[in-house]
């Protein structure tokens, strides 16, 4: 019998948020992060340090990652909550072997929202967060 830590702890090994992924590249330890997103997508705005994979291309385009044997930490997103793009990326890279592969809940919807920075064709920028997703700068 699964007890409620053993369901909650091994959520945390297979998702990420925005914030501790900002949090593990300001430390140092940034995973590698994958956007599934179509080229449209990743055109109107991205993570700035993202690679993009889209998801009808990954299968073909595994030789740009790191073999799975040198067990990177690989974490893919989608726009957010309303798609599950990153759900079957990171499906897609498990069943090619990635041991350490998680999926980024919240996507870029909320990498955006939560006032992280955000690459465009025009440069980068930030929103102000959003108080429903983050607290809000004081003053």
């Amino acid at each position: 019998m699964t007890s409620n830590a053993d369901h909650f702890a091994a959520r945390l090994r297979f998702e990420t948020d925005p914030a501790d992924v900002a949090a593990a590249r300001a430390a140092g330890h940034a995973p590698l992060l994958l956007d599934v997103r179509s080229q449209a997508a990743w055109d109107q705005g991205h993570v700035p340090w993202a690679r993009h994979l889209p998801l009808a291309e990954l299968a073909d385009r595994l030789d740009e990652l790191p073999p799975p044997g040198d067990d990177p930490d690989l974490v893919t997103y989608c726009w957010g909550p309303g798609c599950n793009g990153s759900t079957k990326a990171a499906l897609g890279l498990a069943r090619a072997g990635y041991p350490s592969v998680r999926e980024m809940i919240g996507g870029f919807e909320y990498w955006a929202r939560e006032g992280l920075a955000v690459q465009t064709a025009a440069g980068r920028t930030r929103r102000v967060p959003d108080p429903l997703t983050s607290p809000s700068p004081p003053g």
